[in-house]
Protein backbone atom coordinates (compact mmCIF):
# COMPACT_ATOMS: atom_id res chain seq x y z
CA UNK A 1 0.00 0.00 0.00
CA UNK A 2 2.98 2.44 0.97
CA UNK A 3 4.41 1.81 -2.82
CA UNK A 4 0.77 2.61 -3.61
CA UNK A 5 0.89 5.68 -2.21
CA UNK A 6 4.23 6.59 -3.63
CA UNK A 7 3.36 5.96 -7.20
CA UNK A 8 0.17 7.88 -6.62
CA UNK A 9 2.29 10.66 -5.54
CA UNK A 10 4.66 10.54 -8.20
CA UNK A 11 1.88 10.82 -10.83
CA UNK A 12 0.28 13.36 -9.01
CA UNK A 13 4.20 15.31 -9.40
CA UNK A 14 4.53 14.52 -13.22
CA UNK A 15 1.43 15.94 -13.94
CA UNK A 16 1.99 18.79 -11.88
CA UNK A 17 5.37 18.96 -13.55
CA UNK A 18 3.42 18.91 -16.83
CA UNK A 19 0.58 21.44 -16.64
CA UNK A 20 3.71 23.56 -14.95
CA UNK A 21 5.71 23.42 -18.18
CA UNK A 22 2.74 23.56 -20.44
CA UNK A 23 2.11 26.96 -18.30
CA UNK A 24 5.48 28.24 -18.93
CA UNK A 25 6.00 27.13 -22.47
CA UNK A 26 1.99 29.10 -23.24
CA UNK A 27 3.31 32.17 -21.52
CA UNK A 28 6.60 32.35 -22.88
CA UNK A 29 4.89 31.66 -26.72
CA UNK A 30 2.27 33.93 -26.00
CA UNK A 31 4.96 36.88 -25.14
CA UNK A 32 6.96 36.34 -28.30
CA UNK A 33 3.69 36.35 -30.47
CA UNK A 34 3.03 39.81 -28.39
CA UNK A 35 6.46 41.30 -29.02
CA UNK A 36 7.00 39.97 -32.65
CA UNK A 37 3.64 41.19 -33.40
CA UNK A 38 4.22 44.24 -32.22
CA UNK A 39 7.89 45.27 -33.86
CA UNK A 40 6.07 46.13 -36.90
CA UNK A 41 4.24 49.26 -35.33
CA UNK A 42 7.37 51.39 -35.16
CA UNK A 43 7.77 50.53 -38.68
CA UNK A 44 4.25 52.14 -39.17
CA UNK A 45 5.09 55.40 -37.10
CA UNK A 46 7.99 55.79 -39.17
CA UNK A 47 6.44 55.41 -42.29
CA UNK A 48 3.79 58.16 -41.17
CA UNK A 49 6.63 60.36 -39.93
CA UNK A 50 9.11 60.24 -43.42
CA UNK A 51 6.96 58.09 -45.89
CA UNK A 52 8.02 53.88 -46.58
CA UNK A 53 10.14 54.96 -50.08
CA UNK A 54 13.23 53.32 -48.27
CA UNK A 55 11.09 49.97 -47.33
CA UNK A 56 11.07 46.88 -50.24
CA UNK A 57 7.91 45.76 -51.59
CA UNK A 58 8.62 42.03 -52.04
CA UNK A 59 10.25 42.03 -48.36
CA UNK A 60 6.57 42.88 -47.18
CA UNK A 61 4.83 40.84 -49.38
CA UNK A 62 7.12 37.84 -48.32
CA UNK A 63 6.65 38.92 -45.05
CA UNK A 64 2.51 39.45 -45.54
CA UNK A 65 2.94 35.93 -47.57
CA UNK A 66 4.53 34.12 -44.44
CA UNK A 67 2.31 35.45 -41.70
CA UNK A 68 -0.65 34.72 -43.95
CA UNK A 69 0.62 30.83 -44.07
CA UNK A 70 0.83 30.81 -40.06
CA UNK A 71 -2.67 31.83 -39.68
CA UNK A 72 -3.45 28.98 -41.80
CA UNK A 73 -1.35 26.56 -39.83
CA UNK A 74 -2.78 28.46 -36.46
CA UNK A 75 -6.60 27.70 -37.88
CA UNK A 76 -5.40 23.91 -38.84
CA UNK A 77 -4.06 23.03 -35.69
CA UNK A 78 -6.92 24.96 -33.77
CA UNK A 79 -4.17 26.93 -32.04
CA UNK A 80 -5.29 30.37 -30.50
CA UNK A 81 -2.12 32.40 -29.78
CA UNK A 82 -0.89 31.51 -33.66
CA UNK A 83 -4.06 32.83 -34.90
CA UNK A 84 -4.56 36.17 -33.04
CA UNK A 85 -0.83 37.26 -33.42
CA UNK A 86 -0.44 36.25 -37.26
CA UNK A 87 -3.86 38.17 -37.15
CA UNK A 88 -2.55 40.94 -35.97
CA UNK A 89 0.56 41.21 -37.86
CA UNK A 90 -1.35 40.44 -41.12
CA UNK A 91 -3.27 44.02 -40.50
CA UNK A 92 -0.08 45.76 -39.45
CA UNK A 93 1.70 44.44 -42.73
CA UNK A 94 -1.47 45.07 -45.49
CA UNK A 95 -1.25 49.02 -43.58
CA UNK A 96 2.63 49.12 -44.01
CA UNK A 97 2.35 48.04 -47.80
CA UNK A 98 -0.84 50.42 -48.37
CA UNK A 99 1.30 53.40 -46.77
CA UNK A 100 4.13 52.75 -48.57
CA UNK A 101 1.97 52.64 -52.05
CA UNK A 102 0.02 56.19 -51.00
CA UNK A 103 2.59 58.14 -49.42
CA UNK A 104 6.33 56.96 -50.53
CA UNK A 105 7.51 60.22 -49.64
CA UNK A 106 5.62 60.56 -46.07
CA UNK A 107 2.72 60.58 -44.66
CA UNK A 108 -0.91 62.07 -44.99
CA UNK A 109 -1.64 63.72 -41.55
CA UNK A 110 -4.33 63.27 -39.84
CA UNK A 111 -7.14 66.14 -39.22
CA UNK A 112 -5.80 68.32 -38.18
CA UNK A 113 -2.52 67.76 -39.57
CA UNK A 114 0.31 67.70 -36.74
CA UNK A 115 3.28 65.44 -37.51
CA UNK A 116 5.03 65.09 -40.55
CA UNK A 117 3.58 64.46 -43.72
CA UNK A 118 5.01 64.53 -47.62
CA UNK A 119 3.59 63.34 -51.10
CA UNK A 120 0.13 65.16 -50.56
CA UNK A 121 1.18 66.81 -54.16
CA UNK A 122 2.81 63.47 -55.25
CA UNK A 123 5.86 63.72 -53.26
CA UNK A 124 8.41 66.41 -52.14
CA UNK A 125 12.15 65.73 -52.77
CA UNK A 126 14.75 66.50 -50.25
CA UNK A 127 17.83 67.96 -51.94
CA UNK A 128 21.59 66.69 -50.59
CA UNK A 129 23.35 68.16 -47.55
CA UNK A 130 25.82 70.16 -49.84
CA UNK A 131 24.98 71.15 -53.47
CA UNK A 132 27.59 71.05 -56.13
CA UNK A 133 31.06 73.24 -55.17
CA UNK A 134 30.20 72.46 -51.84
CA UNK A 135 28.15 75.20 -51.30
CA UNK A 136 26.36 73.98 -47.59
CA UNK A 137 22.37 73.85 -48.11
CA UNK A 138 20.16 77.04 -46.98
CA UNK A 139 17.29 76.95 -44.46
CA UNK A 140 15.41 80.06 -44.32
CA UNK A 141 13.45 80.09 -41.12
CA UNK A 142 10.18 81.99 -40.31
CA UNK A 143 9.90 83.93 -36.69
CA UNK A 144 5.92 83.90 -35.62
CA UNK A 145 4.86 80.30 -34.78
CA UNK A 146 7.92 78.86 -35.88
CA UNK A 147 10.14 79.97 -32.85
CA UNK A 148 8.45 82.81 -31.52
CA UNK A 149 5.15 82.44 -29.89
CA UNK A 150 2.85 84.82 -31.00
CA UNK A 151 0.40 83.21 -30.70
CA UNK A 152 -0.50 82.51 -26.93
CA UNK A 153 -0.59 86.30 -26.37
CA UNK A 154 -2.38 87.07 -29.67
CA UNK A 155 -5.05 85.27 -28.25
CA UNK A 156 -4.64 85.74 -24.69
CA UNK A 157 -5.10 89.36 -25.26
CA UNK A 158 -8.25 88.70 -27.57
CA UNK A 159 -9.89 87.14 -25.08
CA UNK A 160 -9.51 89.59 -22.33
CA UNK A 161 -10.40 92.45 -24.51
CA UNK A 162 -13.33 90.70 -25.95
CA UNK A 163 -14.78 88.74 -22.95
CA UNK A 164 -14.21 85.46 -25.30
CA UNK A 165 -13.09 82.09 -24.02
CA UNK A 166 -11.12 81.01 -27.53
CA UNK A 167 -8.73 78.09 -27.05
CA UNK A 168 -5.75 76.83 -29.71
CA UNK A 169 -7.50 73.79 -29.54
CA UNK A 170 -10.68 75.49 -30.92
CA UNK A 171 -8.75 77.61 -33.43
CA UNK A 172 -7.01 74.16 -34.89
CA UNK A 173 -10.41 72.63 -34.56
CA UNK A 174 -12.39 75.02 -36.74
CA UNK A 175 -10.18 77.93 -38.10
CA UNK A 176 -10.00 81.55 -37.50
CA UNK A 177 -12.77 82.44 -40.07
CA UNK A 178 -15.11 80.32 -37.76
CA UNK A 179 -13.64 80.82 -34.32
CA UNK A 180 -13.25 84.92 -34.24
CA UNK A 181 -16.77 86.30 -34.83
CA UNK A 182 -17.11 88.85 -37.69
CA UNK A 183 -17.55 91.65 -35.27
CA UNK A 184 -14.52 90.97 -33.16
CA UNK A 185 -12.06 90.38 -36.41
CA UNK A 186 -10.92 94.31 -36.84
CA UNK A 187 -10.10 94.13 -32.83
CA UNK A 188 -8.27 90.43 -33.59
CA UNK A 189 -6.34 91.44 -36.08
CA UNK A 190 -4.97 94.87 -34.71
CA UNK A 191 -3.83 93.29 -31.67
CA UNK A 192 0.18 92.50 -33.09
CA UNK A 193 0.04 96.12 -34.27
CA UNK A 194 0.28 97.42 -30.79
CA UNK A 195 3.45 98.85 -29.71
CA UNK A 196 5.70 96.29 -27.29
CA UNK A 197 3.79 93.16 -28.86
CA UNK A 198 7.11 91.30 -29.90
CA UNK A 199 8.92 92.51 -27.08
CA UNK A 200 9.07 89.49 -25.24
CA UNK A 201 7.43 86.42 -27.18
CA UNK A 202 8.13 83.29 -25.54
CA UNK A 203 10.75 80.65 -27.85
CA UNK A 204 9.07 77.86 -29.10
CA UNK A 205 9.90 74.84 -27.79
CA UNK A 206 13.64 73.34 -29.30
CA UNK A 207 13.62 76.08 -30.93
CA UNK A 208 17.17 77.69 -29.73
CA UNK A 209 18.77 74.17 -29.62
CA UNK A 210 17.56 72.68 -33.17
CA UNK A 211 19.05 75.67 -34.78
CA UNK A 212 22.00 75.80 -33.21
CA UNK A 213 22.20 72.04 -34.54
CA UNK A 214 21.49 72.94 -37.73
CA UNK A 215 23.53 76.14 -38.14
CA UNK A 216 26.34 73.50 -37.40
CA UNK A 217 25.73 71.55 -40.97
CA UNK A 218 23.34 74.59 -42.71
CA UNK A 219 23.72 78.30 -43.38
CA UNK A 220 20.52 79.08 -41.41
CA UNK A 221 18.81 82.44 -42.33
CA UNK A 222 15.66 83.54 -40.14
CA UNK A 223 13.38 85.28 -42.60
CA UNK A 224 10.15 86.90 -41.49
CA UNK A 225 7.76 89.20 -43.69
CA UNK A 226 7.95 91.61 -41.13
CA UNK A 227 6.07 94.25 -43.92
CA UNK A 228 2.97 92.59 -42.47
CA UNK A 229 3.84 94.65 -39.68
CA UNK A 230 6.35 97.05 -40.17
CA UNK A 231 6.18 98.98 -36.52
CA UNK A 232 8.02 95.21 -35.77
CA UNK A 233 11.09 95.69 -37.17
CA UNK A 234 13.20 96.59 -34.29
CA UNK A 235 11.29 94.61 -31.85
CA UNK A 236 11.76 91.52 -33.91
CA UNK A 237 15.54 92.28 -34.34
CA UNK A 238 15.96 92.97 -31.03
CA UNK A 239 14.42 89.82 -30.08
CA UNK A 240 16.49 87.68 -32.39
CA UNK A 241 19.83 89.24 -31.06
CA UNK A 242 18.94 88.28 -27.65
CA UNK A 243 17.36 84.85 -27.87
CA UNK A 244 19.63 83.97 -30.77
CA UNK A 245 22.64 86.12 -30.59
CA UNK A 246 24.61 82.69 -33.03
CA UNK A 247 22.54 83.81 -36.02
CA UNK A 248 24.56 86.52 -37.23
CA UNK A 249 22.53 89.94 -38.13
CA UNK A 250 23.33 89.77 -42.01
CA UNK A 251 21.64 86.35 -41.79
CA UNK A 252 18.38 87.92 -40.49
CA UNK A 253 16.43 89.06 -43.27
CA UNK A 254 12.93 90.97 -43.01
CA UNK A 255 10.65 91.13 -46.15
CA UNK A 256 7.33 90.98 -47.93
CA UNK A 257 7.43 88.38 -50.05
CA UNK A 258 9.21 84.80 -49.40
CA UNK A 259 9.39 84.10 -52.98
CA UNK A 260 12.79 86.70 -53.47
CA UNK A 261 14.65 83.93 -50.37
CA UNK A 262 17.58 81.92 -52.37
CA UNK A 263 17.21 78.81 -50.01
CA UNK A 264 16.86 75.23 -50.27
CA UNK A 265 14.47 74.74 -47.35
CA UNK A 266 11.64 77.23 -46.16
CA UNK A 267 10.37 76.54 -42.09
CA UNK A 268 7.32 78.34 -42.04
CA UNK A 269 3.74 78.50 -40.50
CA UNK A 270 1.99 79.49 -43.61
CA UNK A 271 1.57 77.59 -46.61
CA UNK A 272 1.01 80.55 -48.62
CA UNK A 273 5.10 81.54 -48.67
CA UNK A 274 5.61 78.16 -50.47
CA UNK A 275 3.47 78.96 -53.90
CA UNK A 276 6.37 81.02 -55.14
CA UNK A 277 9.49 79.79 -53.42
CA UNK A 278 12.11 78.08 -55.41
CA UNK A 279 13.11 75.46 -52.58
CA UNK A 280 11.06 73.06 -50.73
CA UNK A 281 8.54 74.11 -47.85
CA UNK A 282 8.17 72.33 -44.68
CA UNK A 283 5.12 73.58 -42.97
CA UNK A 284 5.53 74.35 -39.20
CA UNK A 285 2.15 72.95 -37.06
CA UNK A 286 0.69 76.17 -35.29
CA UNK A 287 -3.37 75.83 -34.23
CA UNK A 288 -4.27 78.33 -37.18
CA UNK A 289 -2.72 75.75 -39.58
CA UNK A 290 -3.84 72.76 -38.52
CA UNK A 291 -6.52 72.19 -40.87
CA UNK A 292 -4.53 73.07 -44.10
CA UNK A 293 -2.75 70.29 -46.57
CA UNK A 294 0.96 70.92 -47.34
CA UNK A 295 3.54 69.11 -49.14
CA UNK A 296 5.56 68.40 -46.38
CA UNK A 297 4.44 69.09 -42.42
CA UNK A 298 6.47 69.05 -39.06
CA UNK A 299 4.92 69.32 -35.74
CA UNK A 300 7.50 70.87 -33.50
CA UNK A 301 11.76 71.05 -33.79
CA UNK A 302 12.24 67.52 -33.15
CA UNK A 303 10.53 66.57 -36.07
CA UNK A 304 12.40 69.30 -38.31
CA UNK A 305 15.39 67.48 -36.77
CA UNK A 306 13.96 64.06 -37.82
CA UNK A 307 13.22 65.35 -41.40
CA UNK A 308 16.95 66.94 -42.12
CA UNK A 309 19.79 65.13 -41.81
CA UNK A 310 21.44 66.26 -38.68
CA UNK A 311 21.59 63.78 -36.46
CA UNK A 312 22.17 61.51 -39.30
CA UNK A 313 25.23 63.17 -40.50
CA UNK A 314 26.32 63.81 -36.74
CA UNK A 315 26.17 59.85 -36.29
CA UNK A 316 28.19 59.27 -39.15
CA UNK A 317 31.04 61.60 -38.65
CA UNK A 318 31.10 60.75 -35.28
CA UNK A 319 31.62 56.96 -36.82
CA UNK A 320 34.06 57.70 -39.02
CA UNK A 321 36.17 59.47 -36.83
CA UNK A 322 36.08 56.35 -34.57
CA UNK A 323 37.39 54.59 -37.35
CA UNK A 324 40.20 56.70 -37.98
CA UNK A 325 41.38 57.15 -34.45
CA UNK A 326 40.80 53.06 -33.57
CA UNK A 327 44.30 51.55 -33.66
CA UNK A 328 45.59 48.81 -36.35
Amino acid sequence: MGNHFIGIITHFDLYFLWRCSVIVVTVIGTIAAIFTTMAFIPQILKIRRQGGEDLSYFMLLFYLTGVLLWLAYGLIIHAPAVIWANTAASILVAIALIMKAVYPSGKLSQLPDTRISAGLDGGVSLPPLTLQGGRRLRIAVDMDEVIADAFTPHLSIYNWRTGQNVTAEMIAKEGVESAIPAQFRPLFDAIPHQPGFFDNLAMIPGSERALQELSSRFDVFIASSAMEVPSSFAAKFQWLRTRFPFIPPSQIVFCGTKEILDADYLIDDSSRHFEKFGGTGILFTAPHNAREHAGLRVHGWDEVLELLPVKREAEESVASQRLVDAPA
